[in-house]
């Protein structure tokens, strides 16, 4: 197989620009699965054949994708004024030659991770050359496919159709409200198969509503009358670029003066959301700068932060190379309320993905267009290790302190302990999850798991992984080291530079020789709860797992959950709304009297129901005898259960071990030029 580091010898940016190596690369690399497991796939099987559907015409095959540029410049119009009917008109131009032509909506989507392109979405499509209707038919197999047969003498032809886009109902995320939008491109565009993303020319444009403002890292041609016309650039990066736009917008400089510029792009639901902004500002360019020196790099032209501070659009935390997609709390600049430690980790989470998982991208994750499969069986990196990288960022920078850090480490211990799906089900397996639907683990997570390569691998194995180094090294290493010689090299490249299994643990070794092969797969494919690896980063960091009956306010930020969270006691946790019974634990107290979702909490002790009230019965019955009865319904069946539970309520806490080294401070602390 061709190696990619080969390939990419003597790239360089401005080639890059022509997009010849990357189309070239993304050829070479379209099934490429088998790397990260170090062993041969077996031989494929032929594939039966499929009957013919009842159809008025005969599908062409769908063109595999090649090197070669397509002919021309593809002219994408995107009217996004309907927002009270949160439609997105769009006009597309295609420069065509005679003959089968098959368009495609983007299928397998970057940083979903799946094939979650919403072609439900797209409607009205009509196509015409020259004035003239010309009929499309779907692909029966693949119906993102869309074929239509171009007549002798058309030179181009256009589409026309409608982006429906989620009402804020179970059709989807909100894109578009009274006051933002965000222009996610791959959901209003199709293009010609039978070529790479990068050998695609599209020459945007977007039309807003009167007196909006906008973010992108697309260049801007002009900005006149509400349209918004861009330099023409490839596919892969209108797809890397998504827009935010909204009526209330402040840009922030976050690197005045700095090598290459990073702004903050923010919309908000009122004016007044974007008050008081200087202390997240300041948190920002503080994560700018600890970003630098632990990379050493920037592998970008330029970035921006886009962020919505609203509670109508839809929640999103998205990664890409130039920019990112993130959703935060209507009081995050101004402080009124409670802001989640999900919203202060989500900017510094997805910016680290701008360096691993969009620069630095694993070998089966980069297909040559979006109607490829991607492979996802290197997640633990792209996500896990940014998971890692994204908690610390958070504490070096100033989001959170140190207490919440450690607050934070502690559920994710919590429930890696405790989590019985880890009996049958490895976290190499979890790779899998997105490719299988939501990632959520549903009804009962804790035994069917779900995205855990996110936080089970940014703990079990790049905590494990960093205090291992620190530890045998005397502190003179660390995974701060790894992160500069894997990530770091090829400063202002932007070329994703995809990596195997074995380019890793090569790396690794290089910044201290280990077993990591073993190291890695022994924590990807164990399914072994009890296993004495799961906390070792934890112990070897200089701390323990513990369990209190009550929090500090610090960590009740990090723990937000924390008034409705019995998870460590009867095993469940309550909505805040309705008293449902939710996130039920497998092998929990609740589980074992037959109760599970679909039952709502209606008494406690003969009182009716509240999440105070079942408080305040736990930490009552703690070292008693008498039981804890709860009435719960479902539907029209009643029914009251008895627990004989007296150890009162238990959240999870990080205690300091006395007398070992803080190896999780030292990690969790800011770096100094």
């Amino acid at each position: 197989m061709l190696h990619f580091f080969q390939l990419l010898q003597g790239f360089t940016m401005p080639q890059f620009r022509t997009r010849a190596c990357l189309a070239a690369l993304m050829i070479a690399v379209a099934a490429p699965a088998s790397v990260a497991f170090a062993q041969t796939p077996a031989p494929a099987l032929p594939a039966p054949a499929l009957p013919a559907p009842a159809l008025a015409r005969a599908l062409p095959a769908i063109p595999a994708p090649v090197a070669e540029p397509y002919p021309g410049v593809i002219r994408l119009e995107v009217d996004a004024t309907d927002i009270d009917r949160q439609i997105m008109t769009v006009r597309e131009t295609v420069p065509v030659t005679p003959g089968p032509l098959t368009l495609l909506y983007p299928k397998f989507l970057p940083g979903n991770h799946a094939a979650t392109g919403p072609v439900n979405t797209l409607a009205g499509l009509t196509i015409t050359a020259n004035g003239q209707r010309l009929e499309w038919i779907r692909d029966t197999v693949e119906a993102w496919a869309f074929h239509v047969e171009v007549p002798q003498g058309v030179s181009e032809i256009v589409l026309d159709f409608q982006w429906i886009t989620p009402q804020g109902d179970a059709s989807g995320r909100r894109v578009m409200t009274p006051s933002m939008l965000n222009l996610q491109w791959e959901k209003a565009l199709l293009y010609p198969a039978g070529h790479v993303s990068t050998g695609i020319t599209v020459a945007p444009s977007v039309k807003l509503p009167e007196g909006w403002q906008y973010g992108v890292a697309l260049d801007t041609a002009s900005f006149d009358a509400g349209v918004a016309t861009f330099a023409p650039t490839d596919l892969y990066t209108l797809i890397d670029s998504p827009m935010f736009a909204g009526i209330n917008y402040r840009r922030f400089d976050l690197d005045p003066g700095g090598q290459s510029p990073v702004w903050a792009d923010v919309v908000a639901d009122t004016p007044a959301m974007l008050e008081k902004s200087d202390d997240k500002v300041a948190l920002m360019r503080a994560l700018v700068d600890q970003a630098d020196l632990l990379f050493g790099s920037r592998h970008f032209d330029r970035y921006q932060l886009l962020v919505a501070v609203t509670e109508e659009l839809g929640d999103i935390g998205l990664e890409h190379h130039r920019s990112s997609e993130n959703q935060v709390a209507t009081g995050y600049f101004t402080g009124i309320g409670t802001v989640p430690y999900g919203d202060l980790a989500v900017i510094p989470h997805e910016y680290m993905h701008s360096w691993n998982g969009k620069y630095r991208r694993p070998i089966d994750s980069l297909p040559p267009h979006y109607n490829v499969p991607t492979q996802n069986s290197l997640l633990w990196v792209y996500e896990g290790q940014t998971q890692f990288w994204g908690d610390v960022m958070t504490a070096r920078a100033g989001f959170v302190d140190k207490e919440q850090a450690l607050s934070n480490f502690a559920v994710i211990a919590a429930n890696l302990s405790t989590q019985a799906g880890r009996t049958w089900r490895s976290l190499q397996d979890t790779t899998n999850s997105a490719l299988m639907g939501p990632r959520t683990g549903g009804a009962y997570a804790s035994w069917s798991r779900g995205s855990e390569y996110y936080r089970e691998s940014s703990l079990m194995i790049w905590l494990d992984a960093d205090t291992l180094i620190r530890e045998e090294t005397n502190g003179r290493k660390s995974l701060d080291d790894f992160a500069r010689a894997f990530f770091g090299p090829g400063d202002g490249e932007w070329a994703p530079k995809p990596y195997t299994f074995e380019e890793l643990v090569a790396t690794l070794n290089a910044v201290h020789p280990h077993d990591w092969t073993t190291f890695l797969r022994a924590r990807l494919d164990n399914v072994d709860p009890a296993a004495d690896h799961l906390l070792e980063g934890i112990t070897r960091g200089g701390y323990r797992l513990a369990y209190v009956d009550s929090l500090t306010e610090a960590e009740k930020k990090v723990q937000s959950d924390w008034a409705t969270n019995f998870q460590y006691s009867l095993g469940f946790s309550l909505t805040g709304t309705d008293n449902s019974i939710t996130g039920v634990r497998w092998g929990g107290r609740v589980f074992e009297q037959r109760i599970g979702a679909g039952w709502k909490l209606i008494a406690v002790n003969d009182v009716a129901a509240t999440a105070e009230i079942l408080r305040t019965a736990i930490t009552t019955a703690k070292g008693g005898t008498e039981p804890i009865r709860l009435l719960i319904r479902n539907g029209s069946r009643f029914r009251t259960v008895a627990f004989d539970y007296h150890d009162g309520l238990r959240y999870p806490r990080l205690e300091r071990v006395a007398g070992t080294p803080d190896r999780l401070g030292d990690i969790l602390a800011p770096r100094r030029r």
